[in-house]
């Protein structure tokens, strides 16, 4: 299992993304959570196989119809065991 940390821009919130990011991490079988950022940007946090990871990440620069990607960016993380087996929509930072 591997671990990334991506950031969102763009048009991304009041969209749908974070429930979009929900379904697509699911259906990936990726653990995590995606949350909105006060700057109006999206985190994503990933653990999971390079392959679902690497379908997440085109998933995120695709995003919802209504959303309007300008930019990811990803930089590798530790796993954090307390998301295993989850994947969670949580609070602005």
């Amino acid at each position: 299992m591997v671990a990334r940390r991506y950031m969102v821009t763009g048009r991304v919130q009041g969209v749908g993304y974070r429930n979009f990011v929900e379904h697509t991490a699911g259906k990936l079988n990726v653990d995590g959570y995606v949350r909105n950022r006060r700057d109006g940007s999206v985190e994503v946090f990933a653990m999971g196989t390079a392959e679902e990871l690497a379908k997440l990440r085109g998933a995120l620069e695709r995003g919802p119809m209504m959303a309007q990607v300008g930019r990811v960016s990803e930089e590798p993380s530790e796993v954090e065991a307390k998301y295993i087996g989850n994947f969670t929509v949580e609070f602005t930072e």
